[in-house]
């Protein structure tokens, strides 16, 4: 039987076998098995998405274990093609990432760009369960359905609520922080797509969220919108260069707008 590519991009996949093959050496039958979600399990990428994976072990890594993988993500970033600079994953033990009833705890976490793990909650959302058991890409292991419990829809709602007050608060709060090319962009697609998905129930992609705010939200925002997805490729440079003034300025209304777009809906409890 001819083996399916787990994305268009052969560099990519050459990328992510590597990956797998060296975590497999280090985990043994401590691995249970690695997916991809994010956009590429969603169907809406390009050359410059990111490419987001979970590693599920049976137990929780042992200090060896770290050491080894360490090494491993080092190793990998360190591969001649770009793509192994956009990976960014967690690994999830088995137990944790079933149910949910550990959401918000830290895993390990390899961030977009980095080449070292580091203790993050980022990946442990209940979002993320919704797309790896429902449309994750299985690299190696099981269907990814036999690992992680259904998510309900309302539980999903309530997290995307939760996120769009608590970043936008922190947004709002201390935005130089926020104040840089990359930020800047990512904030509003960011926004575009949760405010998608709490309407929907849905998990979108960025592109999907963008697409669906210019055809939803008060026309004046689409300028916006556009720059914003313009502005998506070299995170490393945008990294470190400040946003446009004007379209920060406006970056921060709009997390005010879009979230008090989220407050009125029906369903959005205090």
């Amino acid at each position: 039987m001819t083996e399916v590519a787990p994305t268009p991009y052969p560099d990519l996949n050459i990328v992510l076998k590597q990956l797998v093959e060296s975590v497999k050496e280090v985990l043994g039958d401590n691995l249970v098995g690695a997916y991809l979600q994010g956009s590429f399990a969603v169907g809406d990428f390009d050359v410059h998405s990111d490419c987001d994976f979970i590693i599920v072990t049976g137990r929780e890594l042992s200090a060896a274990e770290l050491e080894s993988l360490q090494q491993v993500h080092e190793h990998v970033y360190s591969l001649d093609s770009p793509w192994a600079k956009h990976l960014e994953g967690s690994y999830f033990p088995a137990h944790v990432l079933k149910s949910g009833s550990g959401t918000g705890t830290d895993l390990w976490y390899l961030n977009h760009g980095s080449r070292s793990l580091e203790r993050s909650d980022h990946c442990n959302t209940l979002v993320v369960r919704s797309v790896v058991r429902e449309r994750g890409i299985t690299l190696q292991g099981p269907p990814p359905q036999t690992l992680v419990d259904q998510v309900p829809v309302d539980a999903l709602r309530e997290e995307i609520l939760t996120t769009m007050r608590d970043w936008g608060s922190e947004i709002l709060k201390n935005p130089e922080h926020f104040n840089n090319r990359f930020y800047q962009t990512f904030i509003v697609l960011s926004y575009c797509r949760m405010l998608h998905d709490l309407i929907t129930g849905y998990i979108g992609s960025k592109r999907a969220g963008a697409g669906w705010a210019k055809r939803n939200l008060d026309p004046s925002w689409s300028n916006l919108i556009d720059r914003s997805w313009d502005g998506r490729p070299d995170p490393a440079v945008s990294s470190r260069q400040l946003a446009d003034p004007a379209d920060f300025r406006s970056t921060l209304v709009f997390v005010q707008y879009v979230i008090d777009k989220a407050n009125a809906l029906p369903a959005a409890a205090p």
